[in-house]
C-alpha cells in the first residue's frame, strides 16, 4: 500500500514511522524550507540536508515523483518539496493523510485517494476526508472519528511534566532567529535560547531543550520557536513522542478500516 503524508513535521514523522514499521510504503511532502521545532525527529529535515534518520528509519529528499518511487525501492522514505501535494496525480496513492497540522484544511479533498485521513482540527469525516484522527492530549487522543470533527484548537499546548504553555518559547520580535543553545542542552528558567536582533528569547522553565528553530530562520513576533521539556530526559529529544505514536496508531487503524479491500 502506498500512503502519501502531507506534512513532515514531528507528528507527521511519528505517523510515517508507525506506517513504515507496518510495512506500508510512505511518501511525504512539505515546504521547501520547513520550519520544524523538533528538528531531531522530523523527516522534513531531509529537504535541507539530503537525508534524515529518525530512530531507525531514514528519509531522503526526492526531486520528483519518479525519484520518490526509486527511494522507496531502497526501503527509505522519500520527502518531496511539494506543499500543494501536486504529486498525488502522478503517484496515485492508496491513501492520503493530511498531517500538516495547520488547524484547518489547506486543500485536501475526499476525492484525493480511495482513503483520505485528516489529522487534527479542520477536517470533517465524510465531507473532506473519510475519517479524522484526534490530536488533543487526553482520553480521546489518537481515536478515529468517523462522524464529525476533532476537538477544535484551544491554542494551549498539552500538559507535560506539569507544564503547558510555559514549555513553549516564542520569538520576541520580527526578524531572523539566532540560536545560542542546541537541542539536548539542559536549561534553567531565564536562560537565553537565542536572539532575534538584540531581543533575547528566554526559557520560561527549567528542563531540556527538546526543540529549537535552526539558526538563520526568519520569524515573526510570537511565532513558536522552541520547546523545553521539564522532565529533563535528554533521550526524549531524539525519540518520536508518545503523542505522535498514539496519533500514528490512529492513522494506521483508519487506513486499514477505510481503505478499499
Amino acid at each position: 500500500m502506498l500512503v502519501l503524508i502531507r506534512g513532515a513535521g514531528d507528528l507527521a514523522s511519528g505517523i510515517a514511522l508507525r506506517l513504515h514499521h507496518a510495512r506500508m510504503r510512505v511518501v511525504m511532502t512539505d515546504l521547501p524550507k520547513p520550519t520544524a521545532i523538533r528538528r531531531t525527529v522530523c523527516f522534513s529535515q531531509a529537504l535541507l540536508h539530503g537525508k534524515m534518520t529518525v530512530e531507525d528509519v531514514t528519509a531522503e529528499a526526492a526531486r520528483s515523483p519518479q525519484e520518490a518511487l526509486e527511494i522507496l525501492k531502497k526501503g527509505n522514505i522519500p520527502v518531496l518539496a511539494d506543499p500543494e501535494a501536486a504529486c498525488i496525480a502522478a503517484l496515485k496513492p492508496d491513501a492520503v493523510v493530511d498531517a500538516i497540522l495547520a488547524k484547518r484544511n489547506l486543500g485536501t479533498r475526499i476525492t484525493d485517494a480511495p482513503c483520505v485521513i485528516g489529522v487534527g482540527p479542520g477536517f470533517t469525516a465524510g465531507v473532506d476526508c473519510h475519517a479524522c484522527v484526534e490530536t488533543m492530549r487526553g482520553h480521546t487522543l489518537g481515536r478515529v472519528i468517523t462522524e464529525g470533527s476533532p476537538i477544535p484548537n484551544t491554542a494551549v499546548p498539552g500538559l507535560i511534566g506539569g507544564f503547558a504553555g510555559e514549555r513553549v518559547l516564542r520569538a520576541p520580535a520580527d526578524g531572523v532567529f539566532r540560536q545560542t543553545l542546541q537541542i539536548g542542552d539542559m536549561v534553567k528558567e531565564g536562560d537565553t535560547a537565542g536572539y532575534v536582533g538584540e531581543e533575547p528569547m528566554r526559557c520560561n522553565i527549567s528542563g531540556v531543550m527538546r526543540g529549537l528553530l535552526a539558526d538563520g530562520t526568519p520569524v515573526h513576533r510570537g511565532m513558536k520557536a522552541g520547546d523545553v521539556d521539564p522532565r529533563g530526559e535528554k533521550s526524549y529529544c531524539y525519540l518520536v513522542s508518545d503523542k505522535a505514536l498514539a496519533i500514528g496508531g490512529g492513522v494506521l487503524e483508519a487506513i486499514l478500516r477505510f481503505s478499499e479491500a
